[in-house]
């Protein structure tokens, strides 16, 4: 993870936002290269779910809405994480992101005792911590007997007398920790030239909202019919306690939001299993690896009242793995409440029945900022390979599909003081420039514009060698970034593997 930060922050990729006044934690800027790389998932994304589709359209919603809004969502009363704080340090923790176990001793009579607690921030090896931690806790206080393994809980299921005993990860001690207690993530602003009660609102929490507080506009503007979708990319706020994992969890984010509408009888089992394989093969195609994903079915017991059914697809990150995309089934709950808050009808009219009705939907929500982060982790790689003397050196190199690579190909004239060469490499730039984001390198040796070109995930490199010019069929040298494979090819075969690759 800390060689993919640092490739993130050396190539343009991603920087600490306002980095030269120390920073502000949780918030992040997007160099040249994340930028574009960026933008290809968020186009992507838009092509396949909306233009390519005949029952999703796209809007826009605004970032401030009313704040009845969030009322009626429930974001005001219930949109809050569990905290805990050291009384001590002053730190605060998230509690489901908090982990203690009990340190269980079986002595020579059989019989099992707990004879305290550790205690552990979320991890990629969170159980391991636990029991180094359990087995340094027996060797300090001298216990005879066996060790049992540790069972491990989050902060949010221990009760009060295990609270007391469950020692500060930041002090060591134990009765340091406060219990949890509902804090609010959203971030609250005022509108207008008064600042009291009045004039408060909010930056959205998340995208969905905007398009449930739209949903009867387009149904009278979209000309769109049962069963549809209404999709939209951007910004979203939270204040996370523990912004943490680069920018896996910050506080701001931008979302790719699509709620489908369904008829209240229709099958939502069914369409929910749809979407959750239509999402993961999405993954697939922007060059996520099928092995990394797995899915998870959250338990009923865990739903929200309203919920039917929510499954994430997970990825295997360097630090664990995490959510990357939730489906969730969430009934008519959001139509129905907007409805009743604002006295507006959320219904829709069904010509088979003569019958009106609140739709149920279906939400498949990801992060852009997670995904571009996962293709980062999925592609990053360091080699060893052998140049044509048999001199072995690292490469370090960014796989990223085509269809995102921020840089689609490199045209690189094989010497920058040949004026036939760099007038050939210009002029095929220019063509490639009019429809793909490229890029034209004449500096330092060829090998080493190959290397970087590979570190920025670059699929194609171009060269314009003497071959283009002395000999006949104008064609060039194609050089391929995962193999290094190197062929002859025309500029009309150039622009077909591109047309066919880039999508």
């Amino acid at each position: 993870m800390d060689s993919i930060v640092a490739l993130a922050k050396r190539r343009g990729f991603i920087f600490q936002s306002s980095e030269i006044y120390g920073g502000l934690n949780g918030f992040f800027d997007y160099g040249p290269l994340g930028s574009e790389l960026k933008k290809n998932i968020r186009d992507c994304w838009w092509n396949d779910m909306v233009r390519r589709r005949d029952d999703i359209v796209g809007i826009e919603t605004s970032i401030i809405m009313h704040p009845k809004v969030w009322e009626a969502s429930g974001h005001v009363a219930g949109f809050s994480d569990p905290l805990v704080d050291c009384k001590v340090s002053k730190q605060r923790y998230r509690a489901d992101q908090l982990f203690f176990a009990p340190v269980v001793v079986t002595g020579a009579d059989g019989v099992a005792q707990t004879a305290g607690y550790v205690s552990a921030l979320e991890s990629e090896n969170t159980a391991g911590e636990l029991q180094a931690a359990a087995e340094s806790f027996k060797r300090k206080k001298a216990l005879q007997g066996t060790l049992a393994p540790v069972v491990v809980k989050d902060f949010t299921e221990a009760t009060p007398e295990q609270i007391a005993l469950i020692p500060s990860p930041a002090t060591g001690n134990p009765g340091d920790l406060t219990p949890p207690r509902a804090f609010n993530m959203m971030f609250q602003t005022n509108v207008g030239a008064m600042t009291d009660a009045s004039s408060v609102a909010y930056l959205r929490p998340e995208t969905a909202q905007g398009m449930f507080v739209d949903f009867k506009n387009v149904v009278d503007t979209g000309r769109v019919k049962l069963p549809f979708g209404i999709a939209q990319i951007g910004k979203s706020f939270r204040n996370e306690i523990t912004p943490r994992n680069f920018i896996f969890r910050s506080r701001e984010f931008e979302q790719m939001e699509m709620e489908y509408f369904i008829h209240e009888d229709a099958d939502w089992s069914q369409c929910h299993q749809e979407w959750i394989e239509w999402c993961r093969q999405w993954l697939i195609s922007v060059g996520l690896p099928e092995s990394k994903l797995t899915l998870y079915a959250h338990k009923k017991e865990k739903l929200a009242f309203y919920s039917k059914g929510t499954t994430d697809i997970m990825f295997e990150y360097p630090f664990g793995v995490q959510e990357l995309w939730g489906i969730a089934a969430r009934g008519n709950y959001d139509l129905g409440q907007h409805a009743t808050a604002s006295g507006k009808p959320q219904e829709i009219f069904d010509e088979a029945t003569k019958k009106k009705f609140v739709p149920h939907v279906i939400e498949p929500a990801v992060g852009v900022d997670r995904i571009l982060l996962a293709v980062l982790c999925a592609g990053y790689a360091e080699e060893d390979v052998t140049d044509d003397k048999g001199n072995v050196e690292k490469r370090t190199v960014l796989r990223l599909s085509p269809r995102i690579a921020p840089v689609k190909v490199a045209v690189l004239p094989l010497l920058k003081n040949k004026e036939q060469l760099v007038g050939r490499a210009r002029d095929l730039y220019k063509k490639l420039q009019r429809r793909y984001a490229v890029f034209y390198d004449d500096g330092g040796n060829i090998g080493k514009r190959y290397r970087r070109q590979d570190e920025i995930g670059t699929p194609w490199c171009v060269t314009i060698d003497f071959d283009t010019i002395e000999k006949p069929g104008d064609t060039f040298t194609l050089r391929e970034r995962d193999s290094m494979a190197q062929r002859r090819i025309t500029e009309a075969e150039l622009f077909a593997l591109l047309e066919e690759r880039v999508y």
